[in-house]
């Protein structure tokens, strides 16, 4: 099965196919620098992630840009609030942005252009929308005339008769008609300004993100992704500008991802449900968070809540601890340099080993559906399912030792995809390391067995004392460095 993507703008699954061949332009509108982001934003870009990911695992060169827009009112209003520069609060907030995505395990884009160093970039769009009709000067300010551009709404299936006639839209007796939206603000006393041909000044939002991607992708990309909030204004604002300016259809794809809910009501500061990404990344660990999200369909909307996330840490707590034992089983095989035991062939790897192709093959039949994680997630569950009723098996002949060595790499693949298991380590652990915790965590599994306890709690302590944390879990034991 090929790739399939639910388009927006066709309100349809299309068969994808890029505007080139085996390259992807991608791009996913970020942050607004006013404050740290929260839990919501960060499903977006966890599942832009796992998108990207998913197309290069597919073979594809994809060339991805993610925004940081750090010119809006609500940043100057936070720089007011705080009695700070305006370029004080866009640090603090950027660098807090990177920070929290690289803790949820989100790759670096390939470019991540910031509004204020783009603002040349801006203004030429501008200048080109004007001298094409679209858009026009008003008391210093330049708006976009969006009875000029016959496609307006296709994206939010919105007609610009039902939007004017709307409670919605501002009365503003600068604009030839209600519809139409800032491209380019007069400035303000106190306010960041940059110079144009209407005067100083500063942009609309719309038009950042039309500037910046047509100047990192060129004038057509293959996904553009973002929040389902975006649909409308700013994403029908984008398609209407860009369109307007290279006379090209802009995104061929738009992604969409749904709402993140607090107990089944939409998060929002007023309602006193909004989580910050970073303070559910101080109780959660971040392949918690990110198996979390991958759990329903990047579209449904998801329910967040501590009990929720729980759930998916004990399942979490259960693939660690099956993957740990996974890899203590096949270093030891490999520091013996051989056989581990019996020459006979159980009835579980045999059923494992069938089963690995299928699950490999049912894994990209699911992210080929729309990138569908909640039935990929299901697929390593599976296998984690069975490899923990085996790795527990004490004598492994050669063949089961390959078995689980297939095992263990079709894990890696899964995980380069979807990144459920943290596989650094901290630096100066060497394999040797490893093995002679396996070897300890074998033989205190001995002792408990006799119910030797004093020796079995020795072991434990001393490893604490140490720096070292060990867990007992009814799949094995687990340990880790503190």
């Amino acid at each position: 099965m090929s790739l399939k993507i639910h388009n927006t703008l066709s309100r349809s699954k299309e068969p994808f196919v890029p505007l080139k061949d085996n390259e992807v332009l991608m791009y996913t509108c970020g942050p607004t620098v006013y404050n740290f982001i929260h839990i919501g934003n960060a499903r977006t870009f966890v599942m832009s992630d796992v998108i990207r990911r998913y197309l290069e695992y597919s073979g594809y060169r994809v060339k991805y840009v993610m925004n940081i827009t750090d010119i809006d009112d609500r940043i100057i209003a936070e720089a007011n609030k705080k009695g700070l520069e305006f370029a004080e609060v866009n640090q603090l907030y950027t660098e807090a942005f990177f920070e929290d995505i690289a803790g949820m395990g989100i790759k670096m884009p390939d470019a991540v252009p910031r509004v204020t160093e783009h603002v040349d970039e801006i203004i030429n769009m501008i200048q080109t929308l004007i001298l094409k009709g679209f858009a026009y000067e008003s008391e210093g300010s330049v708006y976009y005339d969006v009875s000029k551009f016959k496609g307006y709404g296709k994206l939010s299936g919105k007609k610009t008769e039902d939007l004017i006639s709307g409670s919605r839209v501002d009365v503003d007796e600068r604009k030839k008609n209600p519809l139409d939206f800032v491209l380019w603000k007069a400035s303000k006393p106190g306010e960041p300004e940059w110079d144009s041909l209407w005067g100083k000044g500063r942009p609309g939002w719309h038009i950042e993100c039309s500037a910046m991607c047509l100047h990192h992708l060129g004038d057509r990309v293959d996904i553009h992704c973002g929040g389902a909030d975006l649909v409308f204004p700013h994403h029908e604002n984008e398609i209407a500008q860009s369109e307007a300016a290279t006379g090209q259809p802009f995104a061929k794809y738009w992604v969409h991802f749904g709402f993140l809910n607090v107990d089944n009501e939409k998060m929002s500061k007023s309602l006193g449900n909004f989580w910050l990404a970073r303070d559910v990344l101080k109780r959660f660990r971040p392949e918690v968070i990110r198996i979390f999200f991958m759990q329903k369909h990047y579209a449904s909307p998801l329910n967040y809540s501590e009990e929720n996330l729980r759930d998916v840490e004990t399942a979490h707590k259960r693939l660690e601890a099956t993957f740990n034992r996974l890899v203590q089983v096949l270093d030891l095989k490999e520091s013996l340099g051989g056989s581990l035991g019996t020459d006979t062939i159980l009835p579980e790897l045999e059923k494992l080993s069938s089963d690995l192709d299928r699950w490999q093959a049912e894994f990209n039949e699911a992210m080929n559906d729309d990138f569908n994680t909640a039935a990929a997630l299901s697929k390593v569950f599976e296998l984690f399912g069975s490899l923990g009723k085996i790795v527990s098996i004490k004598k492994l002949n050669d063949f089961s030792v390959y078995v689980l060595k297939r095992a263990h790499d079709q894990i890696l693949e899964w995980n380069e995809i979807l990144g459920f298991l943290n596989l650094s380590k901290p630096e100066g652990i060497s394999k040797k390391y490893e093995q002679i915790m396996g070897v300890l965590l074998d033989l205190r599994s001995e002792l408990r067995k006799r119910k030797e306890w004093a020796l079995s709690d020795q072991i434990r302590d001393g490893l604490l004392a140490i720096g070292i944390s060990i867990e007992d879990t009814p799949e094995g034991t687990t340990w880790k460095i503190k």
